[in-house]
């Protein structure tokens, strides 16, 4: 037998090649399509740079030869992995490929993806996994669970490292829910993506319960409901695009800094309007976003988790150009109050926030803790803790506005100068105390109040006693004296101060001396 010539074997390249792109064959790519769902190679496509994509092991085949799977064999075995810019910044990325066995995950799909990973920490570059996968391919057993592991432990070496992104193109189910699951932000897309830990038939089987795949796993249940997924997108082209958007705020790694863009907005912008978006009347509610679309450069806020937790409002934004992570208070839902839900979405977005050295602003109206017997029973002590553990843990610049209620443990939870803001600011609305006036007075004035003989001379002992409360206690003076308050603000001027105090504090170092140890230990 000759040996082929150069011709040849460049052209036996080229076929392969063409072969990879194929997955599992044009009937599997159709179906795909059909099903309202890019291909893996497409969805790389549309989110890198064009022409930036370099493949890694195309020609990679599983090695399985149980239940005929010798005869199963497709080039780059379900995966497309490579790396490749992003608005110019390099990134690296998996992308599972549906089309064969269900993007299922083998032994050899996973050494691609936990190749990229490794390549990803290496060179200090975000990593994004583009998930579509029927979950462990059954055939290979152990080797497929394995596999998993693998990739959750290099999840949790990545940590707080690189960025890592991760989004549910299709069914996600099992084992294969963990890997989104330690990444730093989920996307869903609606009506084709779904995670659970065991699908509708093993509910109705185990507890009988009947369930559709939407209502148990969707995208809009994760969004509203777990609070699992950071965003619903209504389709992949969507779901990619928001991807790029969420890149724009975060560095490459821990090392760097986060991108600054230029801003035409101006930094001595004062809108008139924002004096009046806080009501007068303190139990009036108010939208916190008209705050931040005032106050951060024009547009730019991109919230994440916002369907989840609605009495809390986290995002990026920015201000004159620089990536801000902002945390506030809605008064539009439970007044604020923190609970379980705003809790443990406060926590976890300070602490990739930290992570990413991205500074936080922090805008207040909170009434306190949410109160009642399932609040309670269901742990909001320590869910609670887990705002005090991260913004207490956190280095990066901290900022605090308290635009109107700041009581009791809600005032040192959110971000208060005793747990180590850098800066803290109140409006002239502002109200700090260790309780709201009319809970107050019935505690401290409740011997004289159970003087008076009729319930009208109840309701106008206890209406002045609140004007009282209110003149002397619900105000930002008192802390103002006690230097807990830097400055009292009028709400226009907060735009031009934050990016002064900002700008003052970037190069901030944390000086404190901390005791050695491995790690702390949040609140579970």
């Amino acid at each position: 037998m000759g040996f082929q010539s150069l011709p040849d074997k460049f052209k036996e390249v080229q076929d392969l090649r063409e072969k990879a792109k194929m997955g599992g064959g044009s009937e599997a790519i159709e179906k795909q399509h059909k099903g309202g769902k890019l291909t893996a190679r497409e969805r790389i496509e549309k989110l890198l740079d064009s022409g930036s994509f370099v493949e890694v092991d195309q020609f990679v085949v599983h090695r399985c030869y149980d239940f005929e799977m010798d005869k199963k064999k497709v080039l780059g075995d379900a995966v497309v992995t490579g790396y490749g810019t992003i608005g110019g910044r390099t990134v690296f990325i998996y992308s599972q490929d549906f089309t064969f066995i269900g993007g299922s995950l083998s032994e050899m799909q996973a050494k691609k993806i936990t190749k990229i990973q490794d390549m990803a920490l290496k060179a200090g570059a975000p990593c994004i996994g583009l998930n579509d996968s029927g979950g462990a391919r059954i055939q290979e057993g152990i080797n497929s669970l394995a596999g998993y592991g693998e990739i959750f432990y290099r999840n949790v070496m990545a940590s707080g490292v690189i960025p890592q992104i991760i989004a549910i193109m299709g069914p996600c189910a099992g084992g294969a829910v963990y890997s989104p699951a330690l990444a730093d932000f989920i996307f869903m897309v609606r009506k084709t993506s779904y995670m659970f830990i065991t699908g509708p038939k093993v509910v109705k089987a185990a507890i009988g319960e009947d369930v559709t795949f939407e209502t148990l796993g969707g995208a809009d249940s994760h969004a509203k409901m777990s609070g699992v997924a950071h965003l619903a997108t209504d389709n992949d082209e969507d779901c990619l695009k928001q991807i790029k958007i969420l890149l724009s705020y975060l560095p490459s790694n821990n090392m760097d800094d986060p991108p600054i863009m230029e801003c035409a907005d101006p930094p001595d912008r004062a809108d008139e309007e924002l004096n009046e978006v806080v009501p007068a009347d303190p139990k009036k509610p108010y939208d916190v976003h008209e705050i931040i679309s005032h106050i951060f450069d024009r547009g730019s806020f991109f919230e994440v988790q916002a369907q989840f937790a609605p009495n809390a409002v986290v995002g990026f934004a920015r201000l004159n150009g620089r990536s801000i992570g902002i945390i506030a208070n809605q008064p539009m839902v439970y007044a604020g109050c923190l609970d379980i839900d705003s809790s443990d979405k406060i926590g976890r977005f300070v602490r990739t926030c930290d992570a990413f050295n991205i500074p936080i602003i922090t805008f207040v109206d909170v009434p306190g803790y949410l109160p009642g017997t399932k609040q309670e029973h269901g742990g909001v002590i320590r869910h609670g803790a887990k705002v005090i553990y991260a913004y207490s843990e956190a280095t990066v610049p901290k900022l605090t506005v308290i635009m109107r209620k700041s009581y009791g443990g809600g005032y040192i939870a959110m971000c208060s100068r005793h747990l180590g803001a850098d800066a803290v600011y109140a409006w002239p609305t502002a109200e700090i105390a260790v309780m709201g006036p009319d809970g107050a007075v019935e505690i401290i004035h409740r011997n004289e109040l159970m003087k008076a003989k009729t319930p009208e001379e109840t309701k106008e002992i206890t209406n002045k006693l609140v004007s009282d409360y209110k003149n002397k206690f619900a105000n930002p003076y008192i802390a103002a004296n006690m230097g807990y308050i830097d400055a009292v603000v009028l709400p226009k001027e907060s735009r031009a101060l934050l990016i002064k105090t900002l700008e003052a504090m970037i190069t901030k170092r944390d000086l404190q001396s901390r005791p050695p140890k491995r790690h702390g230990n949040i609140p579970a």
